[in-house]
């Protein structure tokens, strides 16, 4: 048996329609994670696996949870914890995925920063599955909306994160309401303290699993520049002007590094955007959906609100701090670099952090490669701009808009090709679609003057904070 044969999914205690399924969705073979934990997690076996994002960890816990779902049961069979909206979202997509193969599943989200009474609605016609922040699943709970006595699987993902966050009160009170007798996965991409602690409390002789998170350096191009103190915010423009990445995610230590970097980029004509923990669920969906299709062309953000977040097509990453835990900063990288694609990872170092520099030598068992700040010049063409431009439109789930009625608009009436349009998100209020750059202002005025969805909408192209 070859190495690609022992990794194939069919090597696993799967039914085959859950093989043929993870065939269609070019599932073909699992990552270390899954190799690692796949085996134990569907013997039915507790589990503590050090994983980050990017890893394949979602597909790690999701099988093993599609797996035991009944879906004549109307009752919640399996509860995943997640610390973010956004991670709870491409949690839930993907279970959907994998339990195409199972019959008819209902898999439901109920995070903060959307009306309670459309999820209560939800819950009072049955659900399979329920991903979820621990404060609104706990507020469902004291709520009586939502019962978890017949949970089999709970799952709690990036468990640093949620520890980080100040959810250990929540989370304990929510798995005291789940069945005993259920099976608990635990993933994390560190191994702080709270771990141990959860685990002991929630546990049933859980077995651990740890894949160390290395890169390929022929996947990502690691580089290292030595920067003064003052010279780190103008170094990221130097960055941006000789690489020239067409999507780039700018990793800072504090919010107001954030605040303070986005000035500089808005400043110097590049379309930047910030996301840290002040800003409000609208702000914060507005500021991802503009970067995630490609509206934007830098996101600059900190550890704790970048989690979870996963975004196509990343061509590169750059640390504007060298994180002083080596671990995080090999999970920061990794976001570059995914599928068959290459990726940059760019950390701006200065002499006080040449020990982080160090302990990351350390990790990856390799020495840096640096590039001398001066040698950072800028490429021809100018500051580059995104290819797309985001359109806002006033109305979304509430108003029965889905994403085809916004495309036909485009492509119908307004003449439009689909090639240029881009991604369509559709909220509960508000409807946004990726266009390309040079026909915005044309496509505002053309959805303003005709109809979606047989009726007049309001439509604003969102500026990125630079104008048009």
């Amino acid at each position: 048996m070859n190495a690609s044969e022992s990794l194939h999914f069919s090597r696993l205690n799967l039914s085959a329609t859950a093989v043929a399924n993870l065939t269609q969705l070019g599932y073909t073979a699992m990552t270390p994670i899954q190799a690692a934990s796949l085996p134990l997690t569907l013997a039915g076996q507790d589990l503590i696996a050090q994983a980050s994002t990017g890893s394949g960890k979602t597909a790690a816990f999701g099988l093993p949870l599609v797996e035991k779902l009944q879906a004549t049961d109307m009752a919640i069979q399996a509860l995943v914890l997640c610390p973010t909206r956004e991670l709870a979202d491409q949690v839930t997509q993907e279970i959907r995925r994998l339990a195409r193969a199972t019959g008819n599943i209902k898999v439901v989200t109920l995070c903060g920063g959307v009306a309670l009474r459309g999820q209560v609605i939800s819950l009072e016609h049955g659900a399979h599955v329920v991903v979820g922040t621990p404060g609104r699943i706990l507020d469902h709970l004291e709520r009586g909306s939502l019962s978890l006595h017949a949970v089999k699987t709970l799952v709690l993902d990036e468990a640093d994160r949620m520890l980080d966050m100040g959810f250990m009160e929540d989370i304990a009170k929510v798995v005291k309401q789940c069945a005993k007798d259920r099976q608990t996965l635990l993933f994390s991409a560190t191994y702080p303290e709270g771990i141990a602690k959860l685990a002991s409390q929630f546990m049933r002789n859980p077995q651990t699993v740890t894949v160390q998170a290395q890169h390929s350096a022929t996947k990502i191009r690691q580089v290292f520049v030595q920067v003064k103190e003052g010279e780190r915010l103008n170094a990221v423009s130097q960055v941006l002007s000789h690489f020239r990445p067409e999507s780039t995610l700018a990793f800072c230590n504090t919010k107001q590094q954030c605040r303070d970097l986005v000035a500089v980029l808005q400043a110097q004509g590049f379309s930047a955007l910030a996301l840290y923990g002040e800003l409000d669920q609208r702000e914060r969906d507005q500021v991802l959906i503009q970067f995630a299709n490609r509206s934007c062309s830098v996101l600059v953000a900190t550890d704790v609100a970048a989690r979870g977040l996963d975004v196509a097509q990343l061509e590169a990453v750059i640390n504007v701090d060298v994180t002083p835990d080596s671990e995080v900063h090999i999970h920061r990288i990794g976001r570059t670099g995914r599928g068959d694609a290459e990726g940059l990872a760019i950390s701006l170092a200065s002499m006080d952090e040449m020990g982080s520099v160090g302990k990351i030598e350390l990790l990856q068992g390799r020495e840096s490669v640096w590039m001398p700040l001066a040698n950072l010049t800028p490429a021809a063409g100018g500051v580059l701009r995104p290819p797309m431009a985001t359109l806002q439109i006033v109305g979304g789930r509430k108003e029965k808009i889905r994403a085809g009625d916004v495309l036909g608009a485009l492509t119908g009436e307004a003449g439009f090709t689909r090639e240029q349009v881009g991604k369509i998100n559709v909220n509960e209020f508000s409807t946004y679609v990726a266009v390309e750059r040079s026909i915005a202002k044309q496509a505002v005025d053309k959805l303003s003057s005709g109809r979606v969805k047989g009726r007049s909408v309001k439509v604003r192209w969102m500026e990125d904070a630079l104008g048009r």
